[in-house]
């Protein structure tokens, strides 16, 4: 048997001994790089593409068995986006539980915090399984070996490609300059080979090209499968793309890479809340992960169990952003019944403490893409429209029944008047991205991207500094690749 580094420990892709001393389950889907190599079946290789998948899921226990301190019970990125940023609380009641969670909304985490650590386990892991996936699907053999067609192979490709390119866009856009690993890792020498950080700028142009790639190789249609509408398409590799761009801020390619969307069936939904409930059957969500209960493998919504637990809970300061009667407040949380709306995809508390949950988790959609063009036509110096963009958000929230069913208000979210002043614009764009896209792991990324988030952290008593703009590499990583990987500034 070929002596293949299994998971994390080196960094969080490839671990000597992860599978067996930090992590007590095998992760869930997971394709060994020995079955990738012997011959490969056309089982194998849909199975890999799928297990790709698995890492934006919010099942819990995907990386271990209740590892709270290590961060790999879910996902983390409610709470390095949200608990982090002014819009979350840990909990409705301020208690105890989980002191690593209250270290990251308070700014004093150190490199030993499992936030980072879970982060960069689940973005690596993610990453070991689409090489794995684009290694044996760029065999050029495979279709004589598999029987898989050209089609199926380009469009599963294309798939890997986006895969690798969103995990590599977390890890980016978190921890800065990064191991950049492009093939399964085969030996221990080649680990400690590639366990070294490169500059955050080639990441971000292997991104792009990779994307650039995706989204020629998966079909020119809204689905990239019709029978199973939760796979990415090019649809999702245009946005990641135009969002890439956004974030490099080459404002000049972000509007036509948005305007591709309509032509490939995306709109804004008539229901601000038809994001959260719908499968695959509205216009609006351009990529999500497919949750279903009873699955095999697990791939239920597991973040709806924290919820039952008094998890997760908006800031005053969050609540007060909104506008009188802004319908988008109640459809994202209901404070009275401590319900997180959104999260839980209900709005009558359904869900709620369900370790197995059926709701999506949402990763884009339509309206953080017209935000991301009225945000580069704004830099561009296209006032007007990104003026317009701003009221077609607004337009739709107040157009709608609020989450009682009822009409809203007439008068509620006025449209933004004509102005030639960019900075009232921007201060506009930034309050319409907080109430549009709130507990959708947006708002850190967004505050650090503008440059303000020190300024905003520190305006709501938290102790952000400068250091705070990126994560700490993981300590684990760093003591395992004997130094090889450095650690950011400050930590």
């Amino acid at each position: 048997m070929k002596n293949y580094i299994k998971t994390g420990l080196l960094i969080g892709l490839m671990a000597l001994t992860a599978c067996e001393d930090e992590l007590t389950t095998e992760p869930i889907g997971l394709i060994t790089q020995d079955q990738a190599d012997d011959t490969p079946t056309l089982t194998m290789v849909e199975t890999s593409a799928r297990s790709s998948y698995y890492l934006l899921s919010n099942t819990l226990n995907i990386l271990g068995d209740w590892n709270w301190a290590g961060g790999l019970v879910f996902q983390n990125d409610y709470v390095m986006q949200d608990v982090a940023s002014d819009d979350m609380e840990k909990k409705w009641v301020s208690d105890g539980d989980q002191p690593w969670i209250d270290d990251l909304n308070n700014f004093t985490f150190t490199s030993t915090n499992g936030g980072p650590n879970g982060l960069w386990k689940y973005d690596y892991e993610g990453i070991k399984r689409t090489n794995r996936s684009i290694f044996m699907l760029t065999n050029p053999d495979i279709e004589t070996i598999t029987g898989i067609t050209t089609e199926r192979k380009n469009q599963l490709l294309g798939e890997a490609y986006f895969l690798r390119c969103y995990y590599y866009f977390s890890l980016v856009t978190n921890f800065g300059d990064v191991p950049l690993i492009l093939r399964p890792v085969q030996t221990y020498q080649e680990a400690f080979d590639v366990a070294v950080r490169v500059p955050k700028e080639q990441v971000w142009n292997q991104i792009k090209a990779d994307l650039n790639v995706a989204k020629d190789l998966l079909p020119n249609s809204k689905y990239s499968d019709n029978d199973e509408k939760w796979r990415a398409s090019k649809a999702a590799a245009i946005a990641l793309l135009a969002k890439a761009e956004l974030y490099t801020e080459n404002w000049g390619a972000v509007p036509a890479l948005v305007d591709q969307l309509p032509g490939l069936g995306y709109a804004l939904n008539t229901n601000y809340f038809e994001s959260f409930t719908a499968e695959y059957n509205d216009n609006e969500v351009i990529f999500s992960f497919d949750h279903q209960t009873n699955a095999t493998p697990r791939r239920g919504n597991g973040i709806c169990a924290p919820l039952g637990w008094g998890f997760f809970a908006p800031s005053q300061d969050f609540l007060d952003a909104f506008e009188a009667n802004d319908p988008r407040l109640l459809y994202t949380v209901n404070v009275e019944a401590q319900n997180v709306n959104k999260m839980l995809g209900s709005l009558d508390g359904t869900n709620k403490g369900n370790d197995s949950a059926p709701n999506n988790k949402v990763y884009i959609r339509y309206a953080d893409a017209l935000l991301w063009k009225a945000e580069a036509l704004l830099q561009t110096g296209d006032y007007t429209a990104a003026v317009a963009i701003i009221n077609q958000i607004r337009q739709r929230a107040r157009n709608g029944v609020d989450a009682n069913g009822n009409a809203v208000p007439a008068g509620t979210l006025p449209d933004r008047p004509a102005t030639a002043d960019a900075a009232t614009i921007k201060n506009w764009l930034i309050h319409e991205r907080r109430v549009e896209l709130g507990f959708e792991n947006q708002r850190m990324l967004d505050l650090k991207r503008w440059g303000i988030a020190q300024e905003v952290m520190q305006a709501h008593g938290k102790n952000f500094l400068p250091k705070h703009m990126l994560y700490p590499i993981p300590q684990s990583e760093i003591d395992a690749s004997a130094g090889t990987l450095t650690q950011n500034p400050g930590y």
